[in-house]
């Protein structure tokens, strides 16, 4: 059990570093081809210097995410063999295209970074649309991945063992659509919050300066729209969660008995050994009506499966609530920077929404690990849903707990390197001013 423990806390740590990376990945590129095609569009050079600074800092995330990203796909097979060794043929395609794709926006990246005086105006933003395209395309891949082994398909057991394998049907399991979309979504809204609260900072400090008007305004572009969508793409989530993974749906609303008529719980502290929920503000009926629009229908509670295949419910209940106030919140910041933009209010001016920016600005990050916190965790026991334990699957090989602290130093080490580069290369970026 402890070398169990070690290899999840391995995981999770690696993970929790890495997706931040990955959510910028998908996001900057396309805020830096934007930036270009206005200025192609306009001639405005403040969205020429505004693409250039974006893609260097693309760059800098880009080469962290490698890393963290390599890290990870060799902890797969050191510390989980038997699932690699059980899913491998099943998912392995999935990971070959994520390659695939993680090779290709490198490629582009490059072309993009360098090929801005060798590259015809309309090539170049090509590249740069290719750059964005790829990264989309490998998280979505990935994120694939990761559903399939909440909704696994494309097999049939036989003695515990797939046979008659079909990787197609893999990967068109029923959670994929669900939560490639729910996760992308979020990597746009976060990174463009984040990005917008950098330059509601700098804003702050210099209300004329052009540069960061305008980085301001493509920022919450990129992140207000999907912030708004996002809560649909969770009601949307969660039905699927409903009807394939009960044991986690209830988790996630910490509904110990199955009822008719249950109530949505906003906030509370589950515990699992009384089986009980307090403090928590009740709704009557709006669980059974968000989930299947009937007031009266039945939701299976966590009483319908063995307690010993129930999820840390505390930890699953408590992520996703924090994970949908924040998504409320992005989704209120987003709705009253459109407010302004219709009574046609310049940004730069409204102090209040500058401030809330800045204070939002790492919300979407901390949405996103308690996003993959109810995924991994409201799995739990099962890595594999409803096929195989994840004390199955982890490695034999003793002293976990070794690699472990040594990979959590080099993620500090690395954050702290990362930090310094973006505290210094957005230093540089508040120096350009229009007026």
């Amino acid at each position: 059990m402890t070398d169990l423990l070690a290899a999840r806390s391995q995981m999770a740590v690696s993970l929790g570093f890495h997706i931040v990376f990955a959510a910028i990945g998908i996001a900057m590129p396309l805020m830096m081809t934007i930036a270009e095609w206005r200025w192609l569009k306009t001639g405005d050079e403040t969205y020429l210097i505004l693409a250039k600074r974006w893609a260097k800092g693309t760059a800098i995330l880009f080469a962290v995410g490698a890393v963290s990203g390599t890290v990870l796909s060799f902890e797969l097979g050191l510390l989980w063999p038997s699932f690699m060794n059980w899913s491998g043929p099943l998912i392995g395609p999935l990971f070959a295209l994520e390659g695939f794709a993680f090779f290709t926006e490198a490629i582009f990246l490059g072309l993009y970074l360098y090929g801005w005086k060798q590259l015809r105006p309309r090539v170049h933003l090509a590249a740069g649309i290719i750059v964005a395209l790829s990264g989309v395309a490998s998280a979505i891949f990935v994120v694939i991945a990761n559903a399939w082994m909440n909704t696994p398909t494309g097999f049939e057991l036989s003695q515990g063992q797939p046979i008659h394998l079909d990787p197609i049907a893999a990967m068109r399991n029923p959670h994929a659509a669900g939560e490639t979309v729910h996760m992308v979504l979020a990597a746009f809204a976060t990174t463009g919050f984040a990005v917008a609260g950098i330059h509601a900072y700098l804003l702050l400090r210099d209300r004329t300066n052009e540069f960061h008007r305008r980085a301001l305004e493509i920022a919450l572009i990129v992140g207000g729209i999907p912030a708004i969508l996002q809560p649909l793409s969770g009601d949307w989530l969660t039905k699927d969660v409903a009807h394939h993974q009960p044991a986690k749906l209830a988790a996630i609303e910490a509904l110990f008995h199955t009822e008719h008529g249950a109530a949505f719980r906003i906030g509370g502290l589950p515990n699992a050994e009384r089986q009980d929920v307090r403090y928590a503000i009740e709704i009557p009926y709006g669980l059974s009506l968000l989930l299947y629009f009937d007031p009266h229908a039945r939701v299976a509670g966590l009483d319908t499966v063995p307690q010993k295949d129930w999820p840390p419910v505390a930890v699953v209940h408590l992520a996703f609530q924090f994970m949908v106030v924040v998504g409320f919140i992005m989704m209120g910041l987003a709705l009253w920077v459109g407010w302004q933009w219709w009574r046609r209010r310049a940004l730069e001016r409204e102090t209040a929404l500058l401030r809330a920016l800045v204070l939002a600005s790492p919300l979407g990050f901390l949405a996103i690990e308690a996003g993959w916190v109810v995924t991994e965790v409201g799995r739990q026991p099962w890595i594999i849903y409803g096929v195989m334990r994840t004390s199955e699957a982890v490695t034999p090989m003793p002293g976990l707990w070794v690699p472990m602290i040594t990979f959590s130093l080099l993620y500090c080490v690395l954050a702290v390197v990362v930090v310094w580069l973006l505290k210094r290369h957005i230093a540089a970026a508040a120096a350009p001013s229009t007026r």
